[in-house]
């Protein structure tokens, strides 16, 4: 599954909702906890089988995130109704994963839970994870910066990675969302390290996060000329001077799908 960009929207907001299709996110996150006003929750989740309807109409995959505590279980029971793709579990323990029907990306928004993060990935139930990088700074007395963030995000990705789980996010907050170049710049060096893609709380950055999570077409033409020489059956050779093996003809073939 092909997620380079998921877009928040409020579950509440019928001017999102009503252009969320046209966004060109592979995947609209229907927000039924921070964004949502506590006076418009229950009303956000009575609604939610028409949101998924309209924010899907090109194609896009829906999940929703889902509130914490005793909103939980019936916010989850109203996704599956509205045939979400998936469920964003805020504020993720690692005893409630089993307790759902949709597949889960997992969000892990504290000390304890960064730290548990392959417990969380190996769970059959978990389809990716996702640091929470405003409630990790808050839990920790930190500030959300590049610096901060980036330990726990890329140890939340090594756990992914090794349970062959999908894995989220830039190695900064999506907070601040004005600062394209920046936020340019973070999803190529994601992309780099390997993660899948992000989320995003604005739909100016959907099209950056696309570019960034896709192969460019240098690497397409370089994963060609790499997967054509490996033909020969060599168990190692050279393509543009550099020594090419086993690992790069698969990473060769990953860029092409193969």
């Amino acid at each position: 599954m092909r997620l380079r960009s998921l877009l928040y929207v409020p579950a509440h907001a019928e001017r999102f909702l009503a252009r969320a299709h046209e966004r060109g996110a592979d995947a609209i996150i229907l927000d039924l906890e921070d964004a949502v006003p506590e006076a418009d929750k229950d009303r956000a989740r009575d609604a939610l089988a028409d949101a998924a309807a309209a924010v899907s109409r090109n194609g896009a995959k829906v999940f929703v995130r889902i509130n914490s505590g005793e909103r939980r279980r019936a916010d989850a029971a109203a996704a599956a109704r509205a045939g979400a793709t998936g469920l964003v579990l805020a504020k993720a323990e690692i005893s409630e994963l089993g307790s759902f029907a949709l597949p889960a990306i997992a969000m892990l928004e504290s000390p304890g839970a960064v730290l548990d993060a392959r417990d969380y990935a190996r769970h059959p139930g978990v389809m990716g994870l996702l640091v929470g990088s405003e409630d990790l700074a808050t839990e920790l007395g930190a500030t959300p910066t590049p610096e901060v963030l980036r330990t726990p995000k890329l140890l939340v990705h090594y756990a992914a990675k090794a349970e062959g789980k999908l894995s989220f996010g830039l190695l900064r907050s999506v907070a601040d969302y004005a600062d394209l170049p920046a936020i340019e710049a973070a999803g190529r060096e994601a992309r780099e390290h390997g993660f899948d893609g992000a989320t995003c709380v604005h739909p100016t950055v959907v099209p950056l996060l696309n570019a960034a999570f896709a192969p460019s077409a240098q690497e397409i033409a370089w994963a060609e000329r790499v997967v054509e020489a490996a033909r020969g059956g060599a168990g190692a050779f050279t393509v543009d001077g550099r020594m090419v093996d086993a690992p790069i003809i698969v990473r060769a073939r990953r860029i092409l799908g193969l």
